[in-house]
């Protein structure tokens, strides 16, 4: 070892400690994080700069980006070249940048996610909006600091007009902390630190009347202000950004139209992770996605199923893909040289303390140049003041340095006389110029003897005064400055302000499908083999008693509709199985159709095995009301006449593969369920033409797993066809009967008289060969409507008070005409329904109204 060199023991911890130390405050004061003051790091900061030493100004010739990043490069920033280039490709790209400060010219890369071409291919030169980043840094307006060679300097931030921070934001991860700004509206912004130099104390709320919140370039909505409050606040928060989509028709079929995406997300991956989606089946519906993006927009086209709920697969694509993405604010930057995690106000307090600290410099400067400038005039004035003897003095001088020490010994006093007014006025110290004074007299022209010379260098010392103590009351008055920047804003308003781009609503918390889908009232069909749909309500218009109906569903072979039911597209559902199992379904979940759609097989959305189906169901408004779940009943009826009751709580949180709803009797099936209170009466009705009425409270609670009690006795090859509930205090309701032939009546509540459960029951209609078999039977008002549906797929609407009010004994009226061989398949009852014009429904090819059944007593 060379005796020269000495080996230092240290400990390695200390030394590791200190050195990542060091390492750590590099990167965050010189790489990672945005000073507070400009909301630039140093590359943006000296890309601009190196733009402006280079003059590209905005309104001169590009230049190549090449020229650009070298000088960038070998003057300011000694690291890689695409450092450099990324970043003012960044600066350029208006999906990037909320206001670009970099007018690029060439490919800049694009929102797919495309690179930029080679810098030796672009061009560019600064953005309008940069000279407001850049003014006045001639003014010894900021500090500078030498480069990393010291040949040169740099300066430390960028004298900015505009609250750069605010509106561009900014990102970035450094050692141990990471930043991550949004970006906002300039004009919102303007306004919030005006509204703060006009009241100091206002607080969050209060700026919040004027900076709604972020303003992303790619538009799009947030959802939700809270954690927009939340970040303001604190300086942290969470924001969800949506973008936005329309659903309209393309060629015929239903699509959904994406037109702005959330900030940051790259549109060519958003569509393929769709395409993923739909793949993978989470998302159905989907049939095509295109991207139609031009330079007039973006435009993503999402072809839909004919069938498939618009809003649900929109909602699902919020759910599941980058359409909806989530923004973790971190309001991290460098103050003083510091990290600190900053609040809205805060963040303006600091960039209202900047301004007024580069108003004060740019004063000061301003006032000494004019006070030179007054100094070297009052010189040329006194001269002329003293013409004569100045022209004498200066002719009778050797040289020019003799000249200029004669005029610095020559005295200036005033004397009296009427060439005196301007040395009168302001005479010169000691009655002596100084050297730059009479230098300047030695350098003036001839021309500025003449009698105009001298008015205009009167007028421009006056003009300068005047300057000089409106500059004195800036520097004295803080007021004065804040008066200022309010003018400054004012102007950058004016010349670059624009409207907001992303939306805000005040739909916080989950994504609630409810709110984008309109809750109206629908027809849920289900047919035998298990097909459904739903279809608007409108579709089926209110016929004539005994017209010839319209074709309802093109079913399948063999098939026919079994199931028909009115509700509201929020409402949930409650399935139960012919072998007894409840599942949980939304209205709107069910896919649409017309009229005459077949439906898709409810095993895509239920799992139901192969020789499982459908076969009662209950419409519920709620089923997270803990009063209502405590006060109601599920009432069971099965084929074998037994009956069942079941607090609503156990159906209340069905799994995805269903639950066990009732156990069955050895050749039983379940017929009908029933929401009940407790306290309700039930009828239930036999294939016979017999009824029975009872109390609910004959029938005890049991659990899901339960089979139930006896009902109704029946006879042998008779079975149950239907149920009714009457609630205490419910209106009087009629008691509508219908038969397999489409026969029909009403008969009056009071005709049945009750009676205990389990009995034979009493005499409903009066059934024959001509009837058949009773196939219905509901409770109605004049103010419903019953809709008939047959096997062969043909429905008839028509009103309850068309209907006649017979006996229990009879056998009521023609309601349908029947083709030889058809029967009715099920009856639905629409309560209080929304009466649309009559209208003659003729099924193509069928007879007309002439063949209809007339309305005859049986």
């Amino acid at each position: 070892m060379n005796p020269e060199q000495k080996i230092v023991p240290i400990n390695i911890t200390d030394e590791m400690k200190s050195a990542y130390i060091d390492y750590s405050m590099s990167v965050i004061i010189s790489r990672a994080l945005p000073d507070v003051r400009d909301g630039l790091k140093p590359v943006h900061r000296r890309v601009l700069y190196g733009m402006h030493e280079l003059g590209l100004v905005h309104n001169k010739a590009h230049k190549k980006s090449a020229r650009i990043v070298g000088e960038v490069l070998g003057k300011y920033h000694p690291h890689g070249d695409s450092s450099v280039y990324d970043t003012m490709v960044r600066m350029a790209q208006d999906w990037s940048l909320r206001y670009t400060l970099v007018d690029g010219q060439g490919n800049f890369g694009s929102v797919d996610g495309d690179s930029p071409a080679a810098m030796r291919y672009t061009e560019a030169r600064l953005a309008k909006i940069s000279a407001e980043m850049l003014a006045d840094i001639e003014k010894e307006t900021v500090d500078y600091q030498y480069n990393f060679d010291d040949t040169l300097q740099e300066p430390t931030v960028l004298p900015t007009r505009i609250p750069n921070l605010l509106v561009n934001g900014a990102s970035g991860i450094a050692v141990g902390m990471a930043t991550n700004m949004l970006p906002h509206n300039l004009t919102e912004v303007c306004e919030g630190i005006i509204a703060y130099l006009h009241n100091k104390e206002i607080d969050v709320e209060g700026l919040m009347q004027y900076i709604k919140g972020p303003d992303f370039p790619t538009g799009g909505t947030i959802y939700g202000t809270q954690g927009v409050r939340q970040a303001f606040e604190t300086g942290r928060g969470r924001i969800t950004l949506r973008g936005k989509a329309e659903v309209e028709e393309v060629n015929g079929r239903t699509a959904i139209i994406v037109r702005e995406i959330p900030y940051q997300v790259n549109k060519a991956n958003l569509i393929q992770k769709i395409a993923e989606l739909v793949n993978m089946k989470k998302i159905e519906g989907i049939t095509d996605i295109r991207d139609e993006s031009d330079r007039k927009g973006m435009r993503i086209v999402i072809i839909l199923r004919r069938d498939a709920n618009a809003q649900v697969v929109l909602s699902k694509l919020y759910k599941y893909s980058a359409l909806q993405s989530f923004f973790g604010v971190n309001n991290i930057c460098l103050v003083d040289g510091r990290p600190r995690l900053l609040s809205l106000k805060e963040l303006i307090v600091e960039f209202v303390k900047f301004r007024m600290q580069v108003i004060e410099r740019r004063s000061l400067f301003d006032l000494k140049k004019n006070e030179a400038r007054a100094h070297i005039l009052i010189g040329l004035l006194a001269a002329l003041d003293r013409l004569d003897e100045v022209i004498a003095l200066i002719r009778a001088s050797k040289n020019g340095e003799e000249a200029r020490e004669a005029l610095m010994n020559f005295d200036f006093s005033p004397k009296g006389d009427a060439l005196d007014s301007f040395l009168a006025e302001f005479p010169l110290e000691g009655g002596k110029l100084s050297e730059k004074q009479a230098k300047a007299i030695l350098d003036m022209r001839l021309q500025r003897l003449t009698g105009l010379e001298r008015d205009r260098l009167q007028e421009e010392f006056k003009g300068i005064m005047a300057e000089i103590e409106d500059l004195k009351d800036i520097l004295a008055r803080a007021e004065r400055r804040e008066s200022i920047i309010e003018e400054e804003l004012q102007e950058v308003v004016a010349k670059y302000g624009d409207e907001r781009l992303t939306d805000i609503t005040h739909a916080a918390g989950e994504i609630s499908i409810e709110d984008m889908i309109k809750n109206e009232r629908v027809v849920v069909t289900i047919s035998h083999l298990g097909y459904i749909k739903r279809t608007a309500s409108s579709e089926y218009q209110t016929q004539s008693r005994g017209g010839r109906g319209s074709k309802a569903a093109a079913t399948r072979d063999k098939d026919f509709m079994e199931h028909l039911f009115v509700s509201n597209t929020h409402d949930y559902l409650l399935l139960f199985t012919q072998k007894g199992r409840c599942h949980w379904k939304r209205v709107y979940e069910i896919p649409e159709g017309g009229k005459s759609t077949k439906g898709r097989a409810i095993q895509n959305f239920v799992e139901l095995p192969e020789d499982d189906k459908v076969k009662a169901y209950i419409v519920l408004k709620d089923l997270k009301d803990d009063e209502f779940l405590d006060s109601h009943f599920l009432t069971f009826a099965t084929r074998k006449g037994l009956v069942k009751k079941t607090p609503l709580r156990a159906y209340s949180r069905p799994r995805s593969a269903g639950i066990n709803a009732i156990t069955f009797k050895e050749g039983d099936e379940l017929l009908e369920v029933k929401l009940t209170n407790g306290k309700s009466e039930i009828m239930l009705a036999a294939s016979n033409g017999k009824a029975i009425r009872f109390s609910e409270e004959d029938v005890r609670s049991m659990g899901r797993m339960a089979a139930g009690v006896k009902g109704m006795r029946m006879e042998e090859g008779v079975e149950l066809i239907g149920m009714i509930t009457f609630a205490e205090g419910e209106e009087e309701k009629k008691i509508a009967n219908i038969s397999e032939n489409g026969l029909g009546k009403c008969t009056e509540l009071e005709e049945y008289r009750i009676q205990s459960r389990g009995g034979k029951g009493i005499k409903t209609m009066q059934l024959t060969e001509k009837t058949g078999k009773l196939i219905a039977i509901k409770a109605v008002t004049d103010r419903d409507d019953l809709m008939i549906i047959n096997k062969s797929g043909l429905t008839i609407r028509f009103t309850v008070e068309q209907l006649p009010i017979n006996g229990r004994s009879t056998q009521g009226v023609k309601l349908i005409n029947l083709k030889g061989g058809d029967a009715i398949a099920d009856v639905a009852l629409i309560k209080d329904a929304d009466r649309g014009e009559e209208e003659d429904m003729v099924e193509e090819g069928e007879a007309s109204s002439d063949e209809a059944a007339a309305p005859t007593e049986e």
